[in-house]
């Protein structure tokens, strides 16, 4: 089905090539999201009060658990599919292949257990084992790192800025079928080497998640200083970008449907909607705003 009024899309997925590297749309707006993400957090994590030094700690370990996370959620999709017959395409990372939700809660998990492993007794005192031996790896101390849920909510609007310009890329990549339509915003990919090639105009679905993440965002901005307990501003983006993620996805051709009508995105949706719903609902307090740079500077003063 293509219509004249359709958008053209003449790029191909990968901006240059040179012999094995490869530099895809796909990647480099995902680096650029990340970025923007770590510089926010510590913009505006250090205007609480937080160590910048501690926020760039989190923020590498949640980057190494966002990859991970990301990358199991994909493979676990299309293990049957792509990676049972042929399991050294695991490594492929190169090639794509990552879900945004494994990238979300691996993040999350990533940075979580490094703020609780590394002020923990158990990790301090087997550092000052090794400095008895290696010296030159300092004596061991507590890091001045702000709770977890205080970090993840000054972290939320940051998410969803970087994910909004993710999708610039998979809008770019052209490689997430959506159903076809007759609409005047449809997608054509032009270009032969673009997995979209030859497909009929198509819904926009991954821009229709963009514009929701920054309306999302602006629904939720006013909020970012009056729920409490700190997290909670977390648990509420998790739920309604769920929620939204939830419908949008109907739009997707997915490869692999789970009971015939959801995809792996839906069922996990649900599953964060079932748990951040009743958590919001029954847990989540409002405060005047003003309580919050205070509280940033509390919650620091007690990580030290």
């Amino acid at each position: 089905m293509y219509t004249l009024a359709a958008i053209s899309i003449p790029f191909g997925p990968n901006i240059f090539e040179f012999g094995p590297f490869i530099l895809a749309w796909h990647g480099f707006f995902t680096f650029v999201a990340v970025a923007t993400s770590v510089y926010l957090a510590v913009r505006w994590g250090t205007k609480q009060g937080l160590s910048a030094d501690a926020i760039y700690s989190i923020s590498v370990w949640a980057i190494i658990g966002g990859i991970l996370g990301a990358r199991i959620v994909h493979i676990i999709d299309f293990w049957g599919l792509m990676y049972q017959d042929d399991p050294i395409r695991l490594l492929y990372v190169w090639q794509g292949g990552i879900a945004i939700y494994g990238g979300i809660l691996g993040g999350f998990a990533g940075g979580a257990l490094y703020v609780i492993i590394r002020n923990s007794d158990r990790f301090l005192a087997m550092w000052g084992s090794l400095y008895k031996v290696l010296p030159f790896l300092g004596k061991p101390n507590k890091a001045p790192l702000p709770p977890i849920g205080l970090m993840v909510d000054i972290t939320t609007p940051a998410l969803l800025i970087s994910m909004a310009i993710g999708r610039v890329g998979d809008i770019i990549n052209g490689e997430h079928f959506a159903k076809a339509t007759d609409l005047a915003w449809g997608f054509i990919y032009t270009n032969p080497s673009s997995p979209g090639y030859q497909q009929p105009a198509s819904h926009p679905a991954v821009a229709y998640e963009l514009i929701f993440d920054l309306l999302l965002l602006a629904a939720i901005w006013p909020l970012r200083n009056r729920l409490r307990p700190h997290g909670m501003y977390f648990v509420l983006y998790g739920g309604l970008y769920s929620m939204g993620r939830f419908f949008l996805s109907f739009l997707r051709i997915e490869q692999i449907p789970y009971f015939d009508v959801l995809n792996q995105a839906q069922i996990i949706a649900l599953i964060v909607m079932a748990v951040a719903i009743p958590l919001v609902v029954f847990k989540a307090q409002f405060v005047k705003p003003t309580q919050d740079a205070e509280s940033g500077r509390r919650g620091q003063r007690r990580a030290r």
